[in-house]
């Protein structure tokens, strides 16, 4: 088991089979950005004192991005539920106790929900953590300096920024309905000529409810 940053990343016969998985199925980006989601909710899960599954939680980190690939755009379903159900088929087939396949399932399906999964397992709780600091520099100082070093040095993030918000838009711009009501929606209105966002009180005004 090689160790990171102080963090020993899981390899398991499960765990090894689902990061062959993603390298199979994803780009180089989402891979190292996904170990990297790892490595940095683990950390702020020793700096937030909890006590968590550190496979559930790479397992939760390494499939979170999953729904952004091709084969998933047109199936008319949020991204992070594509990528959940897409785990847990995974880990239905390796016969892995049902609690554990609903943490990892939560854990995707809530990636992109801010306020909630940090009141949830500390599994769920984590990917987000971990999302949130790689994506979104969110607790930036909570890791040390010499922490992020060594993460990024095996899972580096040249120009992650654009090529990260090129991914989203990739993956959610044909089925933008999707994006109502969650933060993907800043992105398809930054990135994609002609969206419109969906705007919450117009769909109350105009639901089909006579007043």
């Amino acid at each position: 088991m090689t160790t990171t940053a102080g963090i020993a990343v899981p390899d398991s016969k499960l765990a090894t089979a689902a990061t062959e998985l993603v390298r199979d199925t994803t780009s180089e980006l989402i891979y190292h950005h996904s170990r990297r989601v790892f490595l940095f909710g683990a950390l702020q899960g020793g700096n937030r004192g909890l006590s968590f599954d550190p496979e559930l939680l790479y397992l939760g980190a390494i499939f979170h991005d999953l729904g952004l690939g091709e084969q998933h755009r047109t199936s008319g379903r949020r991204f992070e539920v594509d990528g959940a159900d897409e785990a847990r088929r995974f880990l239905q087939s390796y016969g892995v106790p049902e609690d554990s396949i609903r943490r990892v399932w939560t854990a995707i399906a809530l990636h992109t929900t801010p306020g909630i999964p940090e009141f949830m397992e500390p599994e769920v709780a984590l990917v987000t953590a971990g999302v949130e600091y790689d994506v979104l520099g969110i607790g930036y100082d909570d890791i040390s300096a010499a922490d992020r070093a060594a993460i990024t040095a095996l899972h580096p993030r040249p120009d992650f920024k654009r090529r990260i918000l090129d991914a989203f838009t990739d993956g959610v711009k044909d089925k933008p309905e999707t994006t109502f009501g969650n933060v993907k929606a800043d992105v398809l209105a930054h990135f994609l000529p002609g969206y419109e966002r969906g705007d919450f009180v117009t769909t109350v005004q105009e639901s089909a409810w006579p007043e």
